[in-house]
């Protein structure tokens, strides 16, 4: 998928040091990079990774189980935000997850992540609950959102 320069496709070996840098700069208690590494050979997970130029700049990991699946890591790097890069990758995880028959995609969000939270409501997630102190560093609820897939993801027209 390509969108003002932008490409989403399967991260590959070479992508894994820019996708560590990007979990790093993002998240308080980030995956390793062998985490990743790992999730490149297991059949019930996707990692997508958006890139600019030939450069890493966001993606994304999947978990997939029959007829759902967990949005379990999304990441942009910072001075790519506000580009509809984040879009761009939920929109392909949701062809991903049609293709595969997969009917309803779950995550937890901090429920501080107003921005994230945006993102994902214009998507189209709806709030199902609440993972108490979900979060460590600092301690924090999660709330758990869900997107039923349909016939076909949302528009890619405009941008987060």
């Amino acid at each position: 998928m390509t969108g003002r320069g932008v490409v989403v496709r399967e991260a590959v070996g070479k992508d894994l040091p820019a996708i560590a840098e990007i979990e790093a700069a993002t998240f308080s208690r980030p995956w390793s990079r062998a985490t990743f590494t790992g999730l490149l050979d297991r059949s019930e997970a996707e990692l997508l990774v958006a890139s600019d130029g030939g450069s890493v700049v966001g993606y994304l990991v999947l978990l997939t189980g029959p007829g759902e699946a967990e949005l379990a890591n999304l990441a942009v790097s910072a001075g790519s935000r506000k580009r509809g890069i984040g879009k761009a990758l939920l929109a392909a995880a949701s062809e991903i997850l049609l293709d595969k028959g997969i009917g309803c995609l779950y995550l937890a969000v901090r429920a501080s992540n107003e921005k994230a939270i945006r993102l994902y409501e214009r998507f189209g997630f709806s709030d199902v609950g609440t993972h108490r102190a979900y979060y460590q560093d600092p301690s924090e609820d999660a709330r758990v959102l869900a997107l039923e897939l349909s016939g076909s993801p949302p528009s890619r027209g405009s941008s987060s």
